[in-house]
């Protein structure tokens, strides 16, 4: 694919949606083998592993530096389309490293640069399927964050890309890197608590609504037609673009997006599953009364045979399950483990039993680092970011559709209608 051709709306869609069509099949069949693959990749950064972080508003600039305060890593550049982040990210990094990188406003420029080993992607929802191929393309290593892709059918072209170029690439999952996660897990799957067949995971705080906006030119230093990438050409309007743009389906998918793919991410890893059966989402976008789109409260159903996941949000209200804002629980005949990044506590048992927190953001970078240089997998690798991500794909379409949605295997949706917003066609979108 041209990368030029990333500007281009509805070719880009096509070649890159439809490649991933194309190759589903094959990749599929080899995606266990991407970590030995990733093994096989020659020339493994020996000391400090050069960083390029695209995207440096919020997310972006806490992961520069955070990458910045590792010793084997080096924060050389920093890129975004609005030259109005530059400052504050920079003093980010200066502050962690001492070191000021350099600026870019164009990603392709990155990607071209032989002093970059890897790239951070921090960019909105739409842009990380693409990035992360072209990336891969260029042989560029990759950590993108969650989650993984904004269409479940973008996935199988990143593993394609990862696989043939023989790229590391990890997923901003850092529950997968925290101890306390970790030795949750393992008391889940221990047996301690008996059968375990239903977990839950959610997540409750108010927000604001979004202020009115009318359409205007974009803000000075702001290249918005390069913000838009693939995704349909609009007017500038500020309540969708910065953190605002996850509020609306051409550009994220809400809170299943911003903490779905994280919770369910560590439900389904307890459960050891790895694709529903069916999925059945429930509310809506019933009280907060603004023009963002996805829901301020759902409730889904994944329904995986002998074992089921569900899933709460509701940005409305400040009263959550068990006094936790985001947690998952696991529900066992003998008790009930409930799990957040504050620790995980035991219930309804007759040896109660807790674990404090641990720190997971920064370990979860190392790791990524040393699997660079390892040529290893790393804790949240591509085929676990993309289906985390997928679920939260499957709950949205199953809430676009207004009804029950069946899955495969594969975990792809298996109606054309539900199919087709898997692939992300805009004409079937609603």
């Amino acid at each position: 694919m041209n990368v030029d051709d990333l500007q281009k709306p509805d070719l880009n869609r096509r070649q890159f949606l439809g490649r991933s069509a194309q190759n589903a099949a094959g990749v599929a069949a080899g995606m266990v083998g991407l970590a030995g693959a990733a093994a096989l990749a020659k020339g493994a950064p020996s000391e400090r592993v050069r960083l390029a972080v695209i995207g440096v508003r919020n997310q972006g600039k806490a992961l520069a530096s955070g990458f910045a305060s590792l010793p084997d890593a080096s924060v050389v550049t920093l890129c975004d389309v609005d030259e109005n982040l530059f400052p504050a990210a920079l003093q980010a990094v200066q502050n962690a490293h001492g070191a000021s990188p350099k600026t870019e406003r164009d990603f392709r420029r990155v990607l071209d640069d032989p002093k970059v080993d890897a790239v951070v992607i921090a960019t909105p929802d739409h842009w990380h399927a693409s990035m992360t191929a072209l990336a891969c393309e260029a042989g560029k290593d990759v950590y993108v964050e969650t989650p993984a892709c904004h269409f479940g059918g973008e996935a199988a072209r990143m593993i394609e890309a990862a696989q043939l170029n023989q790229r590391i690439v990890a997923v901003g999952l850092p529950q997968r890197s925290g101890q306390h996660f970790q030795s949750a897990i393992r008391f889940v799957q221990s047996g301690q608590l008996g059968q375990v067949t239903l977990a839950k995971a959610w997540f409750v705080q108010r927000r604001q609504p979004l202020a009115p906006a009318l359409p205007v030119e974009p803000p000075a230093g702001v290249d918005f037609e390069s913000w838009l990438g693939s995704a349909p050409q609009r007017p500038f309007l500020a309540n969708r673009f910065h953190y605002h743009w996850r509020w609306f389906w051409d550009h994220g998918s809400g809170e299943l997006g911003a903490w779905g793919s994280q919770l369910l991410d560590v439900a389904r890893w307890g459960l050891d599953v790895a694709w529903p059966q069916r999925v059945a989402s429930t509310n809506g976008r019933r009280v907060i009364a603004d023009e963002a789109e996805t829901p301020d409260a759902l409730h889904v159903q994944f329904d995986c045979g002998d074992k089921t996941v569900i899933w709460e949000h509701r940005t409305w209200s400040n009263h959550a399950p068990e006094g936790r804002t985001a947690a998952v629980a696991f529900f066992g005949e003998r008790g009930t483990l409930v799990v957040d990044r504050g620790g995980w506590k035991i219930y309804d048992s007759k040896e109660p039993q807790t674990s404090d927190s641990s720190e997971f953001a920064l370990p979860h970078l190392a790791d990524f680092i040393a699997a660079v240089k390892e040529r290893r997998a790393p804790a949240a690798d591509l085929e676990i970011g993309a289906a985390s991500a997928g679920w939260g794909q499957l709950a949205a379409i199953s809430h676009r559709l207004g009804r029950e949605v069946l899955v495969d295997v594969a975990g792809q949706p298996i109606s054309d209608d539900a199919l087709a917003l898997w692939s992300g066609r805009p004409a079937l979108q609603t």
